[in-house]
């Protein structure tokens, strides 16, 4: 979320304190003209230079252990190129009107006064006293280009030219550093600096590092949607998306996305089979078949975009409300079991029955394995609404191909597994419904056999009042 409160540090030129003298007009005016002469100066050129700046590390800085050579350079610059900073403008204004301040003194050379400056250098980096020198260096060049060549040396330069107010400096600083890429290194010195910028200069770097609060969930749903329905590469880029909601910091905002996309999905498809069972589309004409074809070819595609994002939902462990969601649909699953048991479906789409039973059972194999944890009501309403289709895409998908039989015994097996969890009434009325696992060699299906003699097992067992009597 973009900062709206931040406080910006206004840069304000600093004035040196110190006594105020009178000066000679008509000296400063020779002085000013001498400079004038002298039109063509250049960085550390001690025969023009009417500066000696002594850059030096602050010993008082509690990140400087102890002082050395190299802890101080002098440099040789020119007053009228020293202007470009409204750090020294400022200082220079009235340091021709207050003689000797802060250990800062003017020598004669000739005709002309020579200024010399210190100036302490607090830094946690050795490198700040050479990024000093840059600056003072640039400030005799408008081709900033040629030195401010990285983001490190740019942020580095920019601190700089933030303390000597040289705008220039900072302008294009600024510049290079919004044009290019960062590290995500680079990237949190970024942020540190962005309090100290006016707000035009910050605006585009708030706009790269901060967003909306729902931005995160507004990429993922997007990024679903791209893999589930419009990208070519569908199976590669599903794979990338799936880690990225593995990998991805908030459950609860992964869990939304996908809840979201799973509602989308399934209201498509439940209004494509209502269509295709209503009694306005039936007959035998051009047009009507063509709009039956479409409603089935909805269905099984958005079936294919639900089962993958169960999958991802039972993955997260955020499958709870899809669940719940999918356990009261006994009007879609009255309209699949028109569906097939009509023949118009067996050329069109002859997939469907499959894709739709994939997804409930990854969702009761969830409930069965302990993933989700679903209430008894949940539990029971899932093998009530969707046992009946279960048992008409056994009776009318025929004959069975090798994948489907492996579905549906699990199917089965997973549902007598979740009639086991129910009370013994409820599991009394359904069991009943399962009498269609049953095979020929009744040794062919022992998962049904299981199923019963754990109901009568536990119906036959004395109560613990009877125990108790």
């Amino acid at each position: 979320m973009i900062p709206t409160n931040t406080k910006k540090r206004q840069r304000v030129p600093h004035h040196p304190t110190s006594t105020r003298h009178a000066v000679d007009t008509t000296r400063l005016e020779s002085t000013a003209k001498l400079r004038r002469i002298k039109s063509i100066s250049s960085f550390n050129d001690d025969s023009t230079a009417d500066v000696i700046l002594r850059l030096y590390v602050d010993s008082s800085s509690p990140f400087v252990a102890e002082s050395s050579a190299e802890d101080e350079v002098q440099i040789y610059l020119h007053s009228d190129v020293l202007r470009r900073s409204k750090y020294f403008a400022a200082f220079l204004s009235d340091r021709w009107q207050n003689p000797n301040p802060n250990n800062n003194d003017i020598v004669s050379d000739g005709d002309e006064k020579v200024i010399r400056l210190n100036f302490g250098v607090s830094s946690t980096k050795p490198s700040s006293i050479s990024d000093h020198v840059t600056v003072m260096q640039l400030l005799y060049t408008d081709d900033f280009s040629s030195v401010i060549n990285s983001v490190t040396v740019a942020l580095d330069l920019l601190l700089v030219a933030l303390q000597l107010l040289f705008e220039d400096c900072v302008k294009a600083c600024i510049k290079f550093i919004e044009a290019v890429p960062w590290t995500e290194e680079e990237e949190k010195r970024v942020i540190e600096i962005i309090p100290l910028l006016r707000e035009e200069e910050s605006r585009e770097l708030l706009s790269r590092v901060y967003s909306h609060d729902d931005s995160c969930e507004e990429m993922l749903h997007g990024l679903i949607t791209s893999a589930i329905h419009n990208h070519p590469n569908m199976a590669f880029v599903k794979a990338f998306v799936a880690k990225l909601l593995r990998e991805f910091a908030s459950r609860e905002s992964a869990r939304r996305v996908l809840e979201r996309a799973f509602e989308e999905s399934l209201k498509v498809v439940k209004e494509s089979l209502e269509e295709y069972s209503s009694p306005d589309f039936r007959g035998d004409t051009n047009e009507t078949e063509a709009i039956q074809r479409l409603n089935l070819h909805t269905a099984m595609t958005n079936g294919r975009h639900l089962v993958w994002l169960v999958e991802r939902m039972i993955e997260l462990r955020v499958a709870d409300s899809a669940v719940k969601e999918w356990s009261e649909q006994a009007e879609f699953t009255a309209d699949l079991q028109r569906a097939f048991r009509d023949d118009a479906w067996r050329n069109i789409v002859p997939g469907l029955p499959s894709v739709v039973m994939r997804c409930t059972c990854k969702l009761a194999n969830g409930i069965a394995g302990g993933t989700i944890l679903a209430a008894r009501q949940v539990r029971m309403k899932l093998v009530k609404d969707w046992l009946p289709v279960l048992i008409v895409c056994k009776d009318n998908v025929s004959p069975l191909v090798p994948s489907q039989k492996v579905l549906y015994l699990e199917l089965e097996e997973t549902f007598l597994r979740i009639i086991s969890t129910l009370p013994m009434s409820d599991a009394q009325e359904l069991l009943q419904q399962c009498l269609s696992f049953s095979t020929k060699n009744v040794e062919d299906c022992p998962h049904l056999i299981t199923a019963f003699n754990t109901w009568f097992r536990r119906a036959t067992r004395p109560s613990l009042t009877d125990d108790r009597s």
